[in-house]
């Protein structure tokens, strides 16, 4: 009898050990602060600080005043993005700090 080769990608495995432990949001705060450095030139990029996901609210927080500025501008345009891309369900608004 042969056993059974269970294969899982290691992006499954993380996502699985997020569900159980609860850091889920962390998980998908990262992956949209991947999505801003692939979306963004190098130099926006470093400007922003931190991105946290608390209660379905998405926080960006920005070091410089003026992208600050531009993101609260465009505050609409980036969430309906980040809700294309990651899901209604859980990204519901967005705070620019």
């Amino acid at each position: 009898m042969k056993k059974k080769k269970r294969e899982y990608r290691s992006s499954e495995l993380v996502k699985a050990f997020a569900k159980i432990y609860g850091f889920e949001h962390k998980l998908l705060a990262l992956e949209v602060k991947d999505f801003l450095e692939d979306y963004l030139d190098a130099t926006m990029f470093e400007e922003i600080e931190s991105v946290n996901l608390e209660n379905k609210v998405l926080k960006i927080r920005i070091f410089s005043p003026l992208l600050k500025n531009d993101f609260r501008l465009k505050k609409s345009f980036f969430l309906k993005k980040f809700q294309e891309k990651f899901g209604e369900e859980k990204i519901s608004d967005l705070q620019i700090l």
